[in-house]
Formats: C-alpha cells, structure tokens, sequence
C-alpha cells in the first residue's frame, strides 16, 4: 500500500520534470535489476515516459540474461537480490566479453560505507542510496552518466 502512495506521489508530482528530461535522440537503452516490483515498475515507467526503452529483471540470474541478450546502455542494479545478489551478478558480468565495459549505476538501500569499496573495484559509475534519492534524481544522474560516456548528446 505505502509503495503504491509512493509510487502515484512521484509519478505526478514529477510530470513537469519528465519534459525537462526527455530523451531527443533513439531510444536509449536501460536495464531495471530490483527484485522488489513496485520499485522496478516505477522505475520503468520514470525511464519510459522519458524516452527510455527498459528491460527489467527482478533477480541477478534474470539481470544477466536481459543484459546479455538486449546490450542496454546503462544498468540499474539493486545489490540485496534473492538467488544471486548485484554484487554477485556484477562480479559475474565483469568476467564476460559482453558485460565488462557495461556502464553500471548501483540503485540500493546499503549504506555506502558497506558497499562503496567493492562497487569501485567493480566499475561502478555511480553508487545511490535509494532512501536519500527521488526517482528524478535517479533519472538525472543516469543521464549524466550517459551524456558522460557519450552514449547521450549534451542538452
């Protein structure tokens, strides 16, 4: 119940924030990896109301086949996963020819301090703690991320 309230505040409150970041280019490509759905769900429709074509996984089994077979342009990852954890699917997808240069932004509600050192060494651009962030804040930094690895134009 208190996701949905969440989820309905930031999809209208948001709106006029959505024009502002609309993407003007084909549709860059984002993949969603959170195993709790009205958190991916939110997400995916943040990211497709700006522009964005989502693939979603809700474990990191699922994460590395989305990301294998549809070559997003940026991962979402949430790290506390069942099955096989974010830091556990990153490990595994920084070993591969297809995911080692992979631009990753960690979306979790680990503290910092527990996890930065690790996401570091793993390549991750940018660590978030999901409590502290609103999803146009998510928004905005993944399109910095992107604009900063040319994979957007500058706006």
């Amino acid at each position: 119940m208190v996701s949905n309230l969440i989820l309905t505040y930031h999809l209208f409150v948001d709106k006029s924030i959505l024009k502002n970041n609309k993407i003007n280019m084909s549709k860059a490509k984002i993949a969603v990896i959170e195993d709790e759905r009205s958190i991916r769900e939110m997400y995916r429709m943040r990211f497709e109301a700006a522009g964005y074509q989502v693939y979603e996984a809700e474990d990191g089994i699922e994460g590395l086949k989305v990301i294998e077979t549809n070559n997003p342009d940026i991962v979402l990852l949430d790290l506390r996963m069942p099955r096989l954890s974010g830091k556990e699917m990153l490990e595994k997808m920084r070993a591969t020819d297809w995911g080692n240069s992979v631009l990753v932004i960690v979306l979790t509600n680990l503290s910092p301090t527990e996890a930065r050192l690790d996401m570091r060494l793993l390549g991750v651009q940018q660590y978030i703690v999901k409590a502290h962030t609103t999803p146009s804040q998510v928004l905005q930094a993944v399109n910095e991320v992107l604009v900063r690895h040319n994979k957007l134009p500058r706006q």
